[in-house]
């Protein structure tokens, strides 16, 4: 697998969702979840979402219970605390695992494709991938990034 377009991944509901549908647009990938000091960032996701994605602009959020049981909840809660508490319109993924045996095909090959500092591994959440309009990773973002950082990097990304 050589691109985003090669993946799968099922939404929060359960429905697949085929990645190639995203053919021709910037995806923004960030693991999330709803009780990290970074929580937070769902705003600045969504100020994101709502200035570019007229524009080709993408973010898919991946929670994942990972880092220290911040996303312990089912689908239903994940969605009413996205919802609820930040407004969040982009698309949501399962919750998924990002390190480890079983981390998502997708988190395997992104960590490869934008490799992190001293480990490939996602450190924390709230990790981002950009993702540029042939499918391929651009750049990794530290969690601690704040969303309205990236602008730079996404209006280029789009430019191309």
């Amino acid at each position: 697998m050589t691109n985003l377009y090669d993946f799968e991944i099922s939404n929060l509901q359960g429905k697949p969702l085929d990645l190639s549908a995203y053919k021709g647009k910037v995806v923004l990938v960030v693991n999330t979840a709803s009780k990290c000091g970074l929580t937070p960032q769902y705003e600045g996701l969504q100020a994101l979402y709502d200035q570019y994605q007229d524009k080709g602009l993408v973010i898919l959020g991946a929670p994942c219970n990972q880092f220290a049981n911040q996303e312990p909840g089912d689908a239903k809660t994940i969605e009413g605390s996205c919802l609820m508490n930040y407004g969040v319109s982009f698309p949501i993924t399962e919750k998924i695992d990002v390190n480890g045996k079983n981390a998502h095909p997708l988190f395997a090959y992104l960590k490869k494709a934008a490799p992190g500092t001293l480990s490939n591994a996602v450190k924390w959440n709230f990790t981002k991938f950009l993702i540029g309009k042939d499918g391929v990773a651009v750049k990794r973002f530290a969690p601690t990034a704040k969303p309205e950082s990236l602008v730079a990097d996404i209006e280029a990304a789009l430019a191309v």
